[in-house]
C-alpha cells in the first residue's frame, strides 16, 4: 500500500529550505555558475565546489549528489537541464531526464523530501509553462510506481512562476499530454 505524496508550490529561496534534497538547477562542469546555480554554490559555501570537482562534470538530462554542506538540506542534487533551441532539439525529454534523475538518486538515497527550482528555466530560456508541466508530469509519473519520496516541493523563484506550478498542479488530466 503506498502512502500519498505532497506535491507542493512554495515561492521563495531554494538554498533555505530545511528538506532531505534540493536540486541544483547545475550546467555541466557542476562547479558553480548564476541564477539557482550559483545561489546554491554561495549558500553551500567552498566544500560544494571542491566535492563537485571531484565528480567531473554531469551530461545534460542527468543528475548528480553532494552533501549539502552549509544548506540546510542534507544533500544537493545537481541536474543539467537543457538549454533551449526552439523545442526540435529533444529539450523536452532531457528536462524529464533532469527529474527522473533526481528522483532515482532520493529514491536510492531513502529520502522522504525533495525541493526542485524550475530548471533551465532562467538563462537557458526553457519555456517556463512547458517546463512546469514537464516538471509536473514527470514527478507524478515517477512517484506513482512507489518510493521512499513522501514530500515534493516546487520552489518557484517569482510569484508568475509559482501561478504556472499551482495551475499545472490544479489542473486533471496528465500535463505532458498538454499543448
Amino acid at each position: 500500500m503506498s502512502r500519498p505524496v505532497s506535491l507542493e508550490v512554495v515561492e521563495g529561496d531554494i538554498t533555505t529550505l530545511a528538506v532531505d534534497a534540493i536540486v541544483n538547477a547545475a550546467n555541466e562542469s557542476l562547479l558553480g555558475g548564476g541564477g539557482v546555480d550559483g545561489a546554491v554554490h554561495r549558500a553551500a559555501g567552498p566544500g560544494l565546489v571542491a566535492e563537485c570537482r571531484d565528480l567531473g562534470g554531469c551530461p545534460t538530462g542527468e543528475a548528480r549528489l553532494t552533501r549539502g554542506h552549509g544548506l540546510p538540506a542534507r544533500w544537493v542534487i545537481h541536474a543539467v537541464g537543457p538549454v533551449w533551441r526552439g523545442g526540435g532539439a529533444g529539450e523536452d525529454e532531457l528536462l524529464a531526464g533532469c527529474y527522473r534523475a533526481a528522483l532515482a538518486i532520493a529514491s536510492d538515497k531513502g529520502l522522504a523530501s525533495i525541493a526542485f527550482p524550475a530548471i533551465s528555466t532562467g538563462v537557458y530560456r526553457f519555456p517556463p509553462d512547458r517546463a512546469a508541466r514537464i516538471a509536473v508530469g514527470t514527478v507524478r509519473q515517477q512517484l506513482s510506481a512507489g518510493g521512499p519520496v513522501e514530500r515534493v516541493i516546487f520552489c518557484c523563484f517569482d510569484a508568475a512562476t509559482a501561478a504556472l506550478y499551482r495551475d499545472v498542479l490544479a489542473s486533471p488530466g496528465d500535463p505532458l499530454k498538454t499543448p
